[in-house]
């Protein structure tokens, strides 16, 4: 047994050795090929020195703030005989907002007075009654219904003057 085994032990060794991977050749191309070639690096580019930004618009609102809801003065031709509107009044959070942008979306009794709700198209929620001033042509509610609210608005004839107009804003529209 002992000389079957040391015959196993020679073959396998010898077998082995056959397999070791012949890379002189490839070692002396490397070398070739590292002594022949030239390496060109280009150099960096040149950088002028850029003046230094001074920032300007520090008193300004940041762009990541929201603005606060300010109403521009209004400016208009007035004409002496006919119907104007105040404009010496403060105006009230629904008048920033025109009536398409209100959508009514309920109504509540409160101690004897009939509200309602209105949600603006940026998401804001507010409450009106009769008497409350409305939408950007100096709206007010006169009547407050269950599902409607009708609103008198003073729009521009373009002559100076200001007519009255009714508008009815329902529930779902």
């Amino acid at each position: 047994m002992k000389p079957l085994r040391s015959l196993a032990i020679l073959v396998l060794v010898g077998l082995t050795a056959g397999c070791a991977p012949q890379m002189d050749d490839l070692v002396a191309y490397t070398d070739q090929v590292k002594q022949t070639t030239q390496s060109r690096i280009e150099p960096y580019p040149e950088f002028t020195q850029q003046p230094a930004f001074i920032y300007g618009a520090s008193e300004f609102r940041s762009p990541f703030m929201r603005p606060k809801r300010e109403m521009a003065p209004i400016v208009m031709q007035t004409k002496a005989n006919c119907t104007q509107p105040d404009l010496s009044r403060t105006r009230e959070p629904l008048e920033s907002y025109g009536i398409d942008a209100l959508q009514l979306t309920g109504s509540f009794r409160s101690n004897g007075a009939n509200w309602v709700l209105f949600k603006t198209n940026d998401g804001n929620l507010y409450q009106a009654k009769v008497g409350n001033r409305i939408g950007l042509f100096f709206g007010r509610i006169i009547n407050v219904q269950n599902n409607s609210v009708i609103i008198e608005e003073l729009v521009p004839d373009g002559t100076g003057c200001w007519q009255r107009k009714e508008t009815t804003l329902a529930m779902g529209s």
